[in-house]
């Protein structure tokens, strides 16, 4: 079948309306027509091609919410009209990563990673689609591994949300750090990422949560997600500020989510002896490496990365959408624009800017 998709053909050019054949669904796969589509800033790093995994021509984008129009005959879990988001780290629920309570990263993700399977393409050309996603098209087709229900009461443009941003911020804190009722949080970057974080440490229970960013427009919104302090990054010594913020001892649990090298090695800086723990969440650019003296770590400091929050796709994040319902997360102010499909150059120029917290696309529906 044929299908648009906005298309990004090499780096740092705009991306353009393209219609795309979309192969059809599989057995074990589904069709999903996207309702909405969220911007991440990986996605602006696949564009600038400063971290960019997939090759050029392709469909960037991967948090979709949908609703599925076909299905394969071997889909068991899945039905048309069902509403899902897409995931770009699947989950077989047979693996030893799957059966584990310790990653979400299913074998089979890791696999396909290395295939870059795509059902995009343009004139015969095979087009890539960003983390197996490809969110920003009208159409998806993906293994049922790859899709999660969720409940229909949700607008899908808030939740899209769940599928990368929520589920990354919120995630690193309950799954990846297990940050503790009472401890002391700081955030390096409040962007769509980092608001979550902000979110989830309040969801644990953290008693003090220190924002950091350069841009002073962050303080405001921050505390709207349960921030208590703001730290100006240009304008401070960081770790200093965060260090008299807890009385010379340090941060509990310091999360990084800009994708900097040097803002990882402050985070790490700024956490106290003996158990503060780093959690990297940010991509940085090709080619940036994190050092750090061993003797910081060897005082009782730990460093964890963390992939999408650590959170299993179809078992797992459909129950953020629990806590939305309940009042316990806030999704509301984190979509702070919404656009349509054509203009979505301006979402990730605002992005770029600073002035979007999270974009999202809504196909066929109005621009805000």
């Amino acid at each position: 079948m044929k299908t648009h998709a906005m298309v990004c053909h090499a780096p740092n050019a705009p991306l353009v309306l393209e219609e795309l054949d979309l192969a059809p669904p599989g057995p074990d796969e589904v069709l999903i027509e996207v309702m909405a589509s969220g911007l991440c800033h990986t996605d602006l790093s696949q564009i600038e091609g400063k971290a960019a995994p997939y090759p050029f021509p392709v469909v960037v984008g991967h948090e979709a919410a949908g609703v599925v129009r076909a299905a394969g005959a071997a889909v068991t879990s899945l039905a048309v009209g069902d509403h899902v988001i897409a995931l770009g780290i699947g989950e077989c629920g047979q693996c030893s990563h799957c059966r584990s309570g310790r990653t979400n990263l299913c074998e089979l993700f890791l696999a396909d990673m290395a295939a870059q399977p795509s059902p995009f393409a343009l004139h015969g050309r095979k087009v890539s689609a960003y983390t197996g996603v490809g969110a920003l098209a009208r159409h998806l087709v993906m293994a049922e591994r790859n899709v999660a229900k969720i409940r229909r009461d949700v607008p899908f443009d808030l939740a899209c949300t769940i599928a990368c941003s929520v589920a990354t911020g919120v995630g690193a804190v309950l799954h990846t750090a297990h940050v503790t009722a009472g401890s002391t949080v700081a955030v390096f970057g409040l962007g769509g990422i980092g608001l979550n974080v902000v979110q989830g440490a309040r969801l644990a229970g953290a008693s003090r949560i220190i924002g950091v960013d350069i841009n002073p427009l962050r303080d405001g919104q921050g505390r709207r997600f349960g921030m208590t302090d703001f730290v100006h990054g240009g304008e401070t010594d960081t770790v200093a500020a965060i260090r008299a913020l807890t009385g010379g001892a340090g941060a509990d649990y310091a999360f990084e989510c800009v994708g900097n090298a040097a803002l990882m090695a402050q985070a790490v800086d700024c956490t106290r002896i003996g158990w503060g723990c780093t959690v990297v969440l940010g991509v940085p650019p090709d080619g940036q490496t994190l050092s750090l003296v061993p003797f910081q770590l060897q005082l009782g400091r730990t460093v964890k990365g963390s992939f999408m929050g650590n959170m299993k796709g179809r078992s797992e994040l459909p129950g953020l959408l629990d806590h939305y319902v309940a009042g316990r997360l806030n999704l509301a102010d984190l979509v702070t624009h919404r656009l349509p499909m054509d203009r979505v150059n301006e979402g990730f120029a605002m992005m770029k800017r600073g002035e979007a917290v999270r974009t999202v696309v809504r196909f066929g529906g109005e621009g805000a």
